[in-house]
């Protein structure tokens, strides 16, 4: 199954695991990019323009796939912010934004397995527009896997030494 990345994600691995420093663990991952194993939602990958440049710059020079926004993709976000009872503009602080959202419904969407580092949430805020991605991913009615980049490096089964 395809893994789409979240720009969390992404700059966790670049600033945690330095292309520099781990050659073999950006060697694995550009194959998996050239593979189109690992893709990204456009709205994630403009994110890390500002964000993270040199690894947008990266991305972009490996031919990181990108998955535009559709007209399935919005119909999906926009269930998905009615059941966390977002209305209008009025997002809360703490929980998704318009493009977590944007996320989560592409995944959807494409039936891809969402790669997210945003903060696992163990107790459920009664207020599900307090959720953060990973939370929004495990309702029921949303049901994307979900999991950060160390869980995506270890169930890879990959050793990345010389």
């Amino acid at each position: 199954m395809s893994k789409a990345f979240d720009a969390s994600s992404m700059i966790y691995a670049w600033d945690n695991y330095p292309p520099a420093n781990f050659p073999p663990l950006w060697r694995w991952m550009e194959c998996q990019i050239q593979s189109e194993t690992f893709v990204m939602p456009s709205i994630a990958f403009d994110e890390l323009k500002t964000r993270a440049p040199d690894c947008h710059a990266w991305l972009r020079e490996k031919q990181l796939a990108r998955i535009s926004v559709t007209n399935a993709i919005l119909e999906e976000a926009v269930r998905i912010k009615a059941l966390l009872g977002i209305e209008g503009e009025r997002y809360h602080p703490k929980g998704v934004g318009e493009n977590d959202i944007l996320i989560v419904a592409t995944a959807a969407v494409e039936c891809l397995e969402l790669i997210s580092n945003e903060g696992r949430q163990h107790i459920l805020p009664k207020d599900r527009a307090k959720m953060k991605i990973p939370a929004v991913c495990e309702l029921e009615a949303v049901n994307v896997p979900c999991m950060d980049f160390v869980t995506l490096i270890r169930q890879s089964d990959e050793v990345f030494g010389d």
